[in-house]
C-alpha cells in the first residue's frame, strides 16, 4: 500500500505492507528521522508527539494510513539550528532538558498549544501539555513555554 503525505514540507511516498503500522515507525525506521522518540507505545507518555495538520498527535498510535494527504511535522521540521522555532529557542535559553529523551515530544506539544493559545496560563499548560518526563523538568518546561510565548509575540511584532 502506498501512502503519500508531506513530511516537514517535503512530499513523501512510502510503501507499507500494513496501513495500521504506527506512523512513528515509518518516521524513524523508513524515513530515518530519529528525533521522534518511542516511549510507551500506548499514546500515554508523549515522547512520540508530532504534528498532523498542525495538531499534536501521538505517532505511536497513529496508523500510517491516516497520514495520506496530510501535513506531518516532526521535531526536525519545527525549526532549524540557524532559525529555531520559538519553543526550541526557549528550551535552549531555559536549559530545560536533563536526559532529553522526552523533550522533542514536549516541544511539539508546546508548539501546537501555542498556535491555539498564544498566551497560556498555568491551567492552559496543565490541560494541554500532558506528556511525561521521568527527570521531572516540568518547572523548567513551564518557564520555557512562557518564554516561547513571549518570543512568538516579539516575532509577530516584527512581521510587517
Amino acid at each position: 500500500m502506498k501512502i503519500s503525505f508531506k513530511l516537514n514540507k517535503s512530499p513523501q511516498t512510502v510503501e507499507v505492507a500494513d496501513g495500521n503500522t504506527p506512523l512513528l515507525w515509518i518516521i524513524r525506521d523508513v524515513l530515518d528521522l530519529k528525533g521522534t522518540k518511542f516511549g510507551c507505545g500506548k499514546a500515554a507518555c508523549g515522547a512520540c508527539t508530532i504534528h498532523v495538520n498542525g495538531e499534536a498527535v501521538r505517532s505511536c498510535s497513529y496508523a500510517v494510513k491516516f497520514a495520506e494527504g496530510k501535513e506531518i511535522t516532526t521535531i526536525e521540521g519545527l525549526g532549524s539550528e540557524a532559525n529555531p522555532h520559538p519553543v526550541q529557542q526557549a528550551w535552549i535559553e531555559e536549559v530545560v532538558p536533563q536526559c532529553g529523551y522526552c523533550q522533542p515530544g514536549f516541544m511539539m506539544a508546546a508548539a501546537a498549544m501555542l498556535e491555539k493559545i498564544p498566551q497560556p496560563t498555568d491551567e492552559d499548560i496543565d490541560n494541554n501539555i500532558i506528556n511525561i518526563c521521568r527527570c521531572a523538568t516540568y518547572y523548567r518546561m513551564r518557564k520555557a513555554i512562557y518564554k516561547a510565548a513571549e518570543l512568538q509575540k516579539e516575532a509577530a511584532r516584527k512581521i510587517p
